[in-house]
């Protein structure tokens, strides 16, 4: 697990100065070592840098200041072969092809065997080396075979290409800046806002999809010209024209498990994640579970035991999560595991507010508990941590889901919209819900976030009249059925949303996050049962709920769907610093003419919905996210 960065000037040499100050900005990801390399007049160059480690300094000149036309940067977290032959960029034998690599492969093992039958050698046992291998063996196709958490940057100089790579769902950010000068990418925006190239500017068709869907839809940012790689995808550059072509390296299967039954099904998928929960143990360095008191998280710590009986757990503590808590307590007794409970007091989640905030390099519409999640593994010295995260989006999770079939019906009366013609809150709620034609709509409006009348009536129109408000770019199959929302749900809510945050929040305080739910194999196996059998519209998670039934007390089955978030809403009426640092905050927000001021007004002083806070919460981090990234 670690951190890149890199870029690739078309016309010039620039300074490694970019390189350098990019590197520095995502030294949070990688604070065991760090390296470069540098290409220019057809010639590459590898460098150490101040952070590298000493034997690393002695093999390699640290850069001071070069001029290149490309620049790899890495940060290194250390977590599968400590020595300095997992050090990054990794070159071939040849020096002709070099790889930077953010990730874990977790099938790097058999891929190596399979690798050495075909008369390759190794010089480590890192799965970064094993890519690189397995890229001069099979090219692109590479990407397809790796199971893992990934993103990849080769330069191919005997071939002259320059190939970008993100893993299936997206669980590893990679953000790219493009432009007529070069290509900027890196693991976060922050590094990429360092480079010369880069200027922040604000992308209001990205802060319109965020508005709406609490998250911005890839590939858009919520800055300009700066773009998020699509999971399941790889760019080639063309060193020789600068021609970029982009292509999808899988896709979700259809259902072809038509005639299995459920109660294969359910044994197939416990064997599934069992072999999943093997490899992902496997690590270098301690390893915890991170239980929320669920079924998910919980079934993940029971099915761990067995492969590694030392294994650590531990759950996050704060108001209103008594339950959990007490449930995660329970569990841990009843596996005879070790368990830990770090309780988040009002006083703490405050402490860094403002930072964690601005951390996201997006508006965001809840306090992120999962950055104190990895604050107490690091401090514990835990450097890998298993989530139960990805479980609702493969097996229809989100309690909303279960509203899927009343749309389906209901969707037959939405020409009845043009006929409200009054203008009261309930009045326009009833529009909006009738206003959802395909499953993209429907799937917007479960997010819990700003309706698009209401992102109208707030933006100022000169703004408003030049954003996409046209979204069937975002469309996906949009088929009338649960395949089709299962779609929305991995793309957006998990890869857009979920992952993404899991992966700032947890290596603010370098620390891996990693998903045995999300498996290759896993998510191909379920993605093809039927869906009648996946989905049933009274119960959600009904095949997870089986296949855990063996595993858990029953106590952790009953307990009714729950979010492992913090309670906003409770923080907004209860603690008058949080609503004086939201008024104030506001009161920024509007000298800046962005925003009508009566509807910000009208939205702080009158919340009367269950989550009318969420869009108060939105403009503050808004706000707050302005400050940081473009304010001098």
């Amino acid at each position: 697990m670690c951190g890149i960065s890199g870029y690739y000037s078309f016309h010039k040499s620039i300074s490694s100065t970019n390189i350098l100050e990019m590197n520095q900005a995502i030294r949070h990801r990688g604070p065991d070592d760090e390296g470069f390399w540098l290409y220019n007049l057809n010639q590459g160059f590898s460098f150490s840098g101040n952070d590298s480690t000493q034997k690393i300094k002695e093999q390699f000149p640290v850069l001071q200041n070069e001029n290149s036309e490309i620049a790899l940067g890495f940060r290194r977290l250390s977590i599968i072969d400590l020595s300095e032959k997992g050090h990054q960029p990794m070159l071939s034998e040849n020096e002709q092809i070099i790889i930077t690599f953010n990730g874990e492969i977790y099938n790097f093992k058999e891929l190596k065997k399979e690798l050495e039958s075909a008369g390759h050698s190794f010089h480590s046992t890192s799965d970064t080396e094993v890519i690189l291998k397995a890229y001069q063996e099979w090219g692109n196709s590479v990407f397809a075979r790796l199971d893992g958490m990934f993103a990849i940057c080769i330069v191919d100089l005997s071939s002259q290409k320059l190939i970008l790579a993100r893993d299936r769902v997206g669980m590893k950010p990679l953000f790219y800046y493009q432009s007529e000068k070069g290509l900027v990418w890196a693991s976060e925006i922050k590094a990429l806002l360092k480079h010369e190239f880069v200027e922040p500017e604000i992308n209001w068709n990205g802060v319109y999809t965020n508005f709406l869907f609490q998250t911005t839809l890839a590939p858009q940012t919520c800055f300009q010209h700066i773009f998020s790689m699509e999971p399941a995808s790889f760019m080639t550059i063309d060193l020789k024209d600068q021609k970029i072509t982009k292509e999808k390296f899988w896709k979700f299967p259809s259902c072809s498990k038509k005639n299995i039954s459920e109660e294969e099904a359910v044994r197939k998928i416990d064997e599934l994640l069992s072999e999943s929960l093997s490899e992902q143990l496997y690590a270098d360095v301690p390893v915890a579970v991170m239980m929320s008191g669920g079924i998910d998280s919980t079934l993940i710590a029971s099915k761990s035991k067995p492969f590694n009986t030392d294994i650590h757990t531990y759950t996050i503590s704060y108001p209103f999560s008594e339950e959990e808590v007490k449930n995660a307590s329970l569990a841990a007794k009843y596996f005879g595991v070790s368990h830990e409970i770090k309780e988040v007091s009002d006083e703490e989640a405050l402490e860094q507010l403002k930072e964690n905030i601005q951390h996201f390099e997006e508006p965001y519409s809840s306090f992120e508990v999962l950055i104190n999640a990895a604050k107490f593994a690091h401090d514990r010295g835990f450097k890998v941590v298993l989530s139960g995260n990805g479980a609702d989006e493969l097996f229809a999770g989100y309690s909303h889901t279960l509203k899927l079939k009343r749309w389906l019906l209901m969707r037959n009366f939405n020409f009845i919209k043009p006929f409200i013609f009054t203008k009261d809150k309930f009045s326009q709620r009833v529009k909006n819900y009738f206003s959802q034609d395909d499953m993209f709509d429907f799937f917007r409006q479960s997010q819990i976030s700003m309706m698009p009348l209401e992102a109208k009536t707030l933006t100022n129109p000169e703004i408003y009249n030049n954003i996409e408000t046209n979204l069937s770019e975002y469309h996906l199959s949009d088929t009338k059925n649960y395949s089709g929302y299962f779609e929305y749900d991995m793309k957006y809510s998990l890869s857009s949303h979920h992952v993404f945050r899991d992966d700032l929040s947890a290596m603010k305080y370098s620390v891996e996050f990693r998903y045995p739910y999300l498996s290759n194999d896993l998510i191909d196996y379920v993605s093809a049962l039927p869906q009648n059998m996946r989905f049933n519209g009274i119960q959600n998670k009904p095949l997870l709920r089986k296949a855990a039934a063996k595993h858990l007390p029953q106590q952790v089955l009953n307990m009714p769907k729950k979010g492992f978030s913090f309670p906003v809403n409770y923080f907004i009426k209860k603690d008058e610093k949080i609503r004086d640092f939201i008024a104030e905050t506001l009161e920024s927000l509007k000298k800046r003419n962005f925003f009508n001021a009566a509807v910000i007004d009208e939205w702080w002083n009158h919340q009367v919905h269950e989550y009318d806070w969420v869009k108060i919460w939105q403009l503050v981090t808004f706000e707050l996210w302005y400050q940081k990234y473009f304010e001098k």
